[in-house]
């Protein structure tokens, strides 16, 4: 930043109803750079300094005999954008404002102003001068007669740090409005200008529309080749977008912008029709799609574009940004066309699911999943023997989305694998915190999908997952459903076999809802059956669903295998399962699924918990 100083003189203004005093300031900061280079030059010549540079800033000086046109040069210069960085004010100009209330002014017009307060006499005391114009670090006061060294000192500190000061916030400014990869405005600084563009579009009664861009298939890319070179490809595709924008004859204000991973939104201001923003998203479409070059790699990527118009589509930036996005995963899901207009016609369920879909490729990415955990008790202690972890998933624009609407849509887009990756990872890394804190968690049981399950490394995964965490593997539960353990397959026995040879736990989930046959429990050795809650919640009004539930129990016992109870909402369904030896339950009735800091709580209050047996 100095050296470029050197280059562009720093304005100075003086303000003093003397011009004898605007001659002395001029003679101060405006000495030619003679002695300066000659000094340099005497320097290089001992030392050996191969490119001297001064350390003297250059200045610019404008001069004002009264306040008030020193309050008006002052507004000038920040209406050409060439602030002052200095100001140097007399303490008394008889007849107008003396220098403490022209400070006052000046800082209504430009806060960041530094300034020194000339004064040969004691109008104010130090406090005085604080009371009027408060605390602050852009004031120093310079007492007459003048020390020409003091006042060149004065001049190049304070200069340096406004200076300095610009230069923080500009880069303060930078880091909170936009993006760091791409330079683009990040979402921060897109709500700003999507809500002025907005509001000129409606004062106008003119249209805006809001392309909403997404990369296909970026994921695969930034896997397979690193995020060094997803980064990369991420800037080359702002540039193609830039382009578009810079070279368009058709649209003269617009808005880039980035809101993070693959997605950039662009905002069109004041188009003269719909076609407008039909031709530039065209553009866009065609100039990403183009092979890239990239590390020795030819790349080809291509974008989705949802396309929301204002004020059909949307009164609201949050309107257009929501049905531009739901517009762009129509898009996706069109293999004839990269581009798609939101329509207030579609149908809402294909909408959601549309919108589901997009933000359940991105959720794992984004951190949006999270864990509850469902405490289990055994009916005869009281004493929690075990908890369930539960996926949750919270999406900033579906909110808290169930389970059962998302598992599903996950198994069908291929995420489950790596969904149910994270979720092992972090129940055992949670699990192994709690224990280290002396909490009583004897088992962590995570359900485990089919497809999942039936992964050729899933073994390796889980042996890596308990080796990084170094949580005890006895702790571990793996569930699986019955339609699972149901199966005719030799290689889910191999599994059992080898997670049982890690001392692993295996339950047997929603058990009654499936097909396992007898058999399967001889050969597999499993350790828990679930019974499910669709005939716990019976227990109390069916005979068959009481009788049913007795049979578990019974075979259970036969074969030595434990018996959880889900669902339970009720003292009388404890009793009942205790009088038939159930040995777990969990519900409702003695804890919700909670969170991890909420687990935490509940962990350390176990021993306030009443008894089981006392009820």
């Amino acid at each position: 930043m100095i050296d470029n100083e050197k280059q562009s003189p720093h304005r100075i203004l003086i303000i003093d109803d003397n011009q004898a005093i605007h001659q002395d300031f001029a003679k101060i900061l405006l000495k030619t750079t003679a002695d300066d280079a000659g000094l340099d030059e005497l320097e290089a010549a001992l030392f050996g300094i191969a490119e001297p540079k001064s350390s003297l800033l250059n200045f610019a000086l404008d001069y004002a005999t009264q306040g008030v046109e020193g309050v008006t040069r002052v507004e000038q210069a920040l209406a050409e954008n060439q602030p002052y960085a200095l100001a140097f004010v007399d303490g008394r100009m008889p007849p107008g404002m003396d220098g403490i209330e022209t400070i006052q002014e000046l800082w209504k017009k430009d806060p960041e102003l530094q300034v020194v307060l000339c004064t040969a006499y004691a109008d104010y005391s130090w406090q005085e001068i604080r009371d009027i114009l408060g605390e602050t670090d852009n004031l120093l006061i310079l007492k007459k007669p003048f020390d020409n060294m003091e006042v060149l000192q004065m001049a190049h500190a304070l200069v340096r740090k406004w200076g300095l000061s610009r230069e923080v916030k500009g880069r303060l400014h930078q880091l909170a409005f936009y993006d760091p990869l791409t330079g683009l405005p990040n979402r921060a600084m897109l709500s700003e200008r999507l809500e002025q563009t907005l509001k000129n579009a409606h004062k106008k009664q003119s249209h805006a529309s809001l392309l909403f861009i997404d990369m296909d298939n970026f994921k695969l890319v930034n896997d397979s080749l690193g995020h060094g070179f997803g980064d990369k490809l991420l800037q080359g595709v702002s540039e193609r977008i830039l382009f578009c924008l810079r070279a368009s004859d058709i649209v003269s204000r617009w808005t880039a912008s980035r809101l993070g991973g693959d997605e950039f939104v662009v905002v069109l201001s004041e188009i003269a029709s719909e076609d407008a923003a039909a031709i530039v998203a065209q553009r866009i479409t065609d100039s990403v799609s183009q092979p890239m070059e990239i590390d020795g790699h030819q790349i080809l990527i291509t974008p989705s574009i949802g396309v929301a118009i204002y004020p059909q589509d949307g009164q609201t930036g949050e309107e257009l940004l929501k049905n531009a996005d739901l517009a762009m995963y129509a898009a996706k899901r069109n293999s004839q066309s990269a581009i798609a207009y939101y329509q207030e016609s579609m149908n809402m369920r294909a909408v959601k699911r549309l919108a589901l879909e997009g933000a359940l490729r991105q959720a794992l990415d984004r951190n949006e999943f999270f864990l509850h955990y469902q405490p289990q008790l055994d009916i005869h202690t009281g004493g929690i023997s075990g908890m369930e972890v539960l996926l949750r998933w919270y999406n900033p624009a579906l909110g808290q989305v169930p389970p059962l609407e998302f598992i599903e849509v996950a198994e069908e887009l291929g995420l489950i694998v790596d969904i149910g990756t994270w979720v092992l990872r972090t129940a055992c890394a949670q699990t192994r915190a709690w224990r280290d804190q002396g909490l009583s968690v004897p088992r962590i049981a995570v359900n485990v999908s089919i497809k999942q399950f039936n992964t050729p490394n899933f073994v390796d995964t889980v042996r890596e997952i308990l080796a990084e965490t170094g949580l005890d593997p006895q702790v571990l539960e793996i569930e699986i459903t019955e339609t699972l353990f149901g199966e005719n397959d030799s290689n889910l026995e191999q599994i059992v076999r080898e997670l049982k040879q890690m001392r692993i736990s295996i339950a047997i989930d929603d058990f009654g809802t499936g097909y396992a046959g007898v058999n399967r429990f001889r050969k597999i050795e499993v350790d828990y059956l679930k019974i499910d809650r669709s005939f716990v919640s019976e227990i109390e009004s069916s005979a068959s669903a009481r009788n049913l539930i007795r049979g578990v129990v019974a075979l259970a016992k036969c074969l030595n295998i434990n018996v959880i109870s889900e669902g339970i909402e009720t003292l009388a369904q404890v009793d009942f399962l205790r009088s038939i030896g159930c040995q777990h339950i969990q519900g409702y009735l003695y804890s919700k699924p909670l969170g991890a800091e909420e687990t935490e709580t509940f962990l350390r209050n176990l021993p306030e918990m009443a008894n089981l047996s006392e009820n």
